[in-house]
């Protein structure tokens, strides 16, 4: 039983803070998979705002220094800041699609920044294989893609070149890593001691996605807090989620990744979202763009028999006859 909402759809095509060039394209390959009309389907009211800053966009997919791709991932974050704050203010929903998940730099700023100004917590959760935990100095590729939740988390071996409101303003205490299954030893050392939580996906095998899963939603909807949930292609398996420039056997199965989506949307907390990591180029037939905006679906209300939710202000079943 989903209430309709205002969703504002804002795509950033660059894969400027990755290795692997091709997530660019995501943005468009989401949309010619139907992304804005399933949505709208699911009785939302829908808007396309296009494609951020497109000529920024294209400089990231040309940049060949990491002077040059650093520049074009913070120009791309000014923008989404900018509009992530004004499409909260404006009371909808805002739907990041990219490109790689160093646009989340400037989508969760915004969302820190409306969530400061109303006085309200902000949760993360961060479904993925990596950690995105790495900093300057312990990455081993340089890569950005690698490093948005440490930047946003404050750590301090980001020089001035990175300065900009995006810089500490998420509680590594309300982070939720989920489907973690590549991390590296420093990165994985800052995750503990900072208090990120991260689920791994031995934890998913053994305890299964409903138990963790409610355990995650438990404390944003305790705390009254919004809920940011950033979604990498990566996070599930690669077998059938193939359009991924750095994908990890071993991830998130179809059911998995759903009832994921399905939970999420029945605890009522979605705020705001990121998709990312889409890789056309890598992709098999457009299975990948197809299974995200499916789970889009899911994480938007799409059911397979209606349900009584208790967001609904009724039990969870029906009741037996």
């Amino acid at each position: 039983m989903s209430r309709p909402r205002r969703i504002d759809l804002f795509g950033i095509p660059t894969s400027a803070g990755a290795s692997v060039r091709g997530c660019g394209m995501g943005p468009a390959a989401m949309r010619v998979a139907g992304l804005a009309d399933t949505l709208a389907a699911l009785d939302h009211a829908v808007t396309d705002h296009g494609d951020l800053a497109a000529g920024i966009a294209a400089a990231g997919e040309r940049a060949a220094t990491p002077d040059e791709r650093l520049v074009t991932v913070l120009a791309m974050a000014a923008q989404s800041h900018t509009r992530g704050l004004e499409s909260l203010a404006s009371g909808a929903l805002p739907a990041f699609i990219g490109g790689d998940h160093s646009l989340s730099i400037g989508t969760l700023a915004g969302v820190a920044a409306h969530c400061r100004a109303n006085g309200r917590p902000l949760h993360v959760l961060w479904v993925d294989a990596h950690g995105d935990f790495n900093t300057p100095a312990s990455s081993e590729t340089g890569n950005i893609h690698g490093m948005p939740l440490a930047l946003l988390c404050g750590e301090p071996d980001f020089g001035p070149d990175y300065n900009g409101p995006w810089r500490d303003v998420v509680d590594p205490r309300n982070v939720t890593v989920f489907g973690a299954r590549s991390i590296d030893r420093p990165e994985r050392q800052l995750l503990e001691r900072r208090g990120v939580t991260v689920i791994d996906m031995r934890q998913i095998d053994e305890m299964g996605v409903v138990a963790l899963m409610r355990d995650v939603l438990a404390k944003v909807t305790a705390a009254g807090a919004h809920l940011h949930v950033s979604l990498d292609v990566d996070a599930v398996d690669p077998a059938i989620a193939p359009g991924a420039g750095t994908p990890v056997a071993g991830g998130l199965t179809f059911r998995e990744a759903h009832l994921a989506m399905e939970m999420i949307h029945d605890s009522g907390a979605l705020g705001s979202l990121d998709i990312v990591e889409l890789n056309p180029y890598l992709d098999h037939a457009g299975m990948s763009a197809r299974l995200l905006v499916d789970l889009a679906a899911s994480l938007f209300g799409r059911q397979i028999m209606p349900r009584q939710t208790v967001q609904d202000g009724i039990s969870e079943a029906p009741t037996a006859v």
